[in-house]
């Protein structure tokens, strides 16, 4: 372990020696690529680091970047790595993380480490068992919707939608079911018809008397955030009501007629 400690340390400084810093807060860029290393020890001296180069090495464990909070590139591919966890999500400002060619099994656990991460764009994971899992792809894209170069391929609108989909089913189920027309105490997926022409429009099945401008009602969900959702989106929508004035009768017509008044027909149309 000490053999490996100097051979680390020796190349971090050949490596300021060869691009002349003096100081650790000039460090930008470091390059530690292709040396065969073991382990790294930590590099929180080089405060501003922002470009570091690991890859092509036999590195197992990175703790040692638990105080670079400026990376921004980060190169960790052909190594040996298993396991992220506890090792990158406090790297907000990351961009590029390239990751293929190591050793990661657990997908859950390496996207959830990157979640945090919101201004990651390009990811590589391509060459880990983890790639294997069914759905890989379209379950990073979802889960790290920052990404948009993934695997060295562009993530496109259709697979956004796709694994929209598949892994958020309620809530596409809930922006299915915004259509023209009256809101329908219809279980969802069920369509049916509207009158005066309105398209067949798909709605949840609610209790009697809920509605969201009751704010002392529960919510009619299992899940609370189709809720929140619903409500966000239904602040988007217009809502315009009209009459029939013809079929209206007027106050002689109900005196003379004696005859119990009909509700009037009110046709009402939202749209967004």
């Amino acid at each position: 372990f000490e053999s490996c400690k100097r051979v680390t340390h020796t190349a971090v400084e050949k490596q300021l020696k060869i691009c002349g810093f003096k100081r650790n807060i000039d460090v930008l860029v470091l390059y530690l690529a292709g040396q065969g290393l073991r382990s790294i020890p930590s590099l929180s001296r080089f405060h501003r680091l922002r470009y570091l180069w690991i890859n092509n090495n036999k590195i197992q464990d990175l703790t040692f970047l638990k105080k670079n909070y400026c990376l921004t590139e980060l190169y960790l591919n052909d190594n040996e790595i298993t396991d992220i966890s506890g090792a990158l999500k406090h790297l907000c400002a990351l961009q590029i993380l390239l990751l293929h060619n190591n050793q990661l099994k657990q997908l859950g656990k390496t996207v959830k480490e990157l979640k945090g991460i919101i201004s990651l764009q390009t990811l590589n994971l391509f060459h880990n068992p983890l790639a294997h899992d069914p759905d890989y792809r379209l379950y990073v894209i979802h889960f790290l919707p920052s990404v948009q170069l993934l695997d060295r391929k562009s993530v496109t609108q259709r697979e956004r939608e796709s694994a929209f989909h598949l892994y958020s089913h309620e809530r596409s189920c809930v922006m299915e079911s915004i259509a023209f027309g009256k809101r329908v105490n219809t279980p969802l997926g069920t369509a049916m018809g509207c009158s005066r022409g309105a398209q067949p429009a798909r709605r949840w099945m609610m209790a009697p008397d809920h509605e969201f401008g009751n704010h002392t009602n529960k919510v009619p969900f299992e899940n609370p955030e189709d809720a929140v959702l619903l409500r966000a989106m239904t602040r988007s929508v217009m809502e315009f009501s009209s009459l029939d004035w013809n079929k209206v009768p007027t106050c002689r017509e109900r005196r003379l007629e004696n005859k119990a008044e009909d509700s009037p027909e009110k046709l009402t149309i939202q749209f967004r």
